[in-house]
């Protein structure tokens, strides 16, 4: 079907809303092709797209057709799967609650049970449901650090995890064979209520995962004496963090935090930011005013959907340093490492994981430990499987898992990422530093002058459209078949091409890769410092990651400037 042709079912639809079909006619043919010239499809994360009208936009028909495709995957797998039903959540974006509940309403017209969150709730919350309730699977509505445009649709395994990569690939296939996304069936919500297909969560969830996160304290002494009456500012940037982090912080002994209250209200225009993404600086502008005004130690934001944060440090100037997703994963895995081991606690399998475009430097602190450290391709459900198999082999004990883009678990009893976790340990590190009369940023300081100064940079080109996607295609075609031998005046000794699953090194070597296959190239230089590219799994985007190690930090800073510049020459 082409796309004027998709356009017109729409058109045609009598019943559709009438909001898209007034977007609809207001299409001009650009608008009308990028719409409808293909479906939304599942990447590493389900799907993301801008809200709207059209089948490569995320709308109630969109929604109601992944939900129909999920509810045939239960039933493939019996009746026992559709009693243990599905748990479901949603964020502070538009529509999220009518998507929650709509895919609520299509999994009763199949006689599968779900439990939905009566109002918005973090990610980790709902991955934590999944398992609370023995679900066997997840619906997540969100668009996680996104811009209020767009909204998404994860979808959890039984472990909690996200949906890994032979149920997705099913899930998918369901989803393709379902050829009108108008006559998808939704049972009555009151009816589904009162017949206990719809059970609606609420405090006694919040109640169940807050107990969980009493363990996640290494050192509850700590935070007595030096955590009392430290001064924290937290931002929930007006999605879902506000419902748990603040209690959280509580329960945990932290009395002195702050939160920005003009951000605590769920908003989806997200009106104080130009984007709530905690990875961006201008994100804290706010929660920088309040830490000035009330002499803040860290401050501390999290996304939409809670499941990254982000974190700034005093300085000896009374300025704000905004560290990287790297730096926060170095000074979360060096204390859960040296902290338990004072306590006598560290296990002599101990293990940690992360994504492979995330940072060396905690593969040294974790060597350092006598940590085994596994890297696993982008996407936190392969952290969740690594956890999975520990938990199955009785091999490793898991210690802490985390990405470069901000998402840190600590605790397994969630499978996803967690920032309510890692808002807590931050808090918990910021006191033990207080402790030792130092700041947090004294601390990274401190890592760096041990393991040699690490910096990282992540290039994001947003390629909307058609003709987006096919300029990422030429981008990753260009660099994997006709590459540099050198960046920086430095050799390339080792070749990845994660999608070939080989390595190659200088001399021609080639050995298997054992990680799934995956669009992602990653090129390690003489020096230790590398680079990777993959296009984004959820958005119209390719992404570059460089790495560098140097003497100083501005050395190794100028080695990133460097290999930018080649590349930027290199894609044209």
């Amino acid at each position: 079907m082409t796309y004027q042709e998709s356009y017109q079912t729409w058109l045609d639809f009598a019943d559709l809303p009438d909001y898209l079909r007034e977007e609809l006619v207001a299409m001009d043919e650009k608008t009308k092709e990028d719409a409808f010239y293909t479906n939304l499809e599942f990447g590493t994360a389900g799907m993301r797209g801008y809200i709207g009208a059209g089948t490569n936009r995320i709308n109630v028909f969109v929604v109601r057709q992944a939900t129909e495709g999920l509810a045939k995957l239960v039933e493939s797998k019996g009746e026992e799967a559709k009693k243990r039903g599905v748990a479901i959540a949603y964020d502070s974006r538009h529509f999220s609650p009518e998507f929650a509940f709509e895919s609520a309403q299509v999994l009763a017209a199949h006689g599968i049970k779900s439990y939905v969150f009566e109002s918005l709730r973090p990610t980790p919350e709902l991955s934590f449901a999944v398992r609370h309730y023995n679900a066997i699977a997840g619906i997540m509505v969100t668009a996680s650090h996104n811009p209020k445009e767009f909204n998404g649709y994860k979808v959890y395994g039984e472990d909690g995890g996200q949906m890994p990569p032979a149920d997705a690939a099913a899930l998918t296939d369901y989803i393709r064979d379902i050829e009108n996304p108008f006559a998808v069936e939704l049972a009555d919500l009151k009816a589904s209520k009162e017949n206990g297909l719809i059970t609606v969560l609420g405090e006694e969830t919040d109640v169940k995962y807050l107990e969980e996160l009493k363990d996640l304290s290494i050192n509850p002494e700590l935070i007595a004496e030096y955590g009392k009456d430290m001064k924290i500012v937290y931002t929930p940037l007006h999605g879902t963090g506000e419902m748990l982090a603040r209690r959280a912080l509580a329960q945990a002994g932290f009395e002195s935090v702050q939160v920005v209250e003009a951000q605590a209200t769920p908003d989806p225009d997200f009106s104080t930011v130009a984007s709530p993404n905690p990875e961006s600086q201008a994100a804290f502008a706010l929660a920088e005013e309040l830490g000035r005004e009330v002499d803040a130690d860290v401050l501390l934001a999290t996304d939409p959907d809670a499941d990254r944060v982000g974190v700034e440090v005093r300085q000896a100037d009374g300025s704000y340093w905004n560290l990287s997703g790297n730096q926060i994963g170095a000074i979360i895995a060096k204390y859960i490492l040296e902290a338990n081991k004072q306590a006598g606690t560290l296990p002599a399998n101990a293990a940690l994981a992360k994504s492979i475009v995330s940072t060396e430097l905690v593969t040294k602190i974790a060597e350092s430990y006598g940590a085994t450290m596994f890297n696993v391709l982008t996407g936190f459900k392969f952290i969740a499987e690594k956890i999975q198999e520990f938990e199955e082999k009785h091999n490793y004990t898991y210690m802490f898992g985390f990405e470069e883009s901000f998402g840190y678990l600590i605790k397994p009893f969630v499978r996803d990422k967690d920032a309510i976790q890692a808002v807590l340990i931050v808090a918990e590190i910021a006191a033990y530093y207080r402790s030792r009369g130092m700041t947090l940023a004294d601390g990274i300081d401190e890592i760096f002058k041990e393991y040699g100064y690490f910096a990282e940079k992540t290039i994001s080109v947003t390629l909307s459209g058609k003709d987006g996607a096919e300029q990422i295609k030429a981008i990753m075609a260009k660099f994997r078949d006709n590459s540099p031998e050198q960046f920086n005046a430095t050799d390339i000794a080792v070749f990845e091409d994660f999608a070939l699953q080989t390595k190659t090194d200088k001399d021609g070597n080639v050995e298997k890769l054992t990680t799934p296959p995956s669009d992602v190239l990653k090129y390690t230089l003489a020096d230790d410092s590398w680079f990777a590219v993959r296009p984004s799994g959820t958005e119209p985007k390719i992404k570059f990651y460089i790495a560098t190690v140097g003497e100083t930090l501005a050395e190794a800073e100028e080695k990133i400037a460097n290999i930018e510049k080649e590349i930027n020459v290199f894609v044209g």
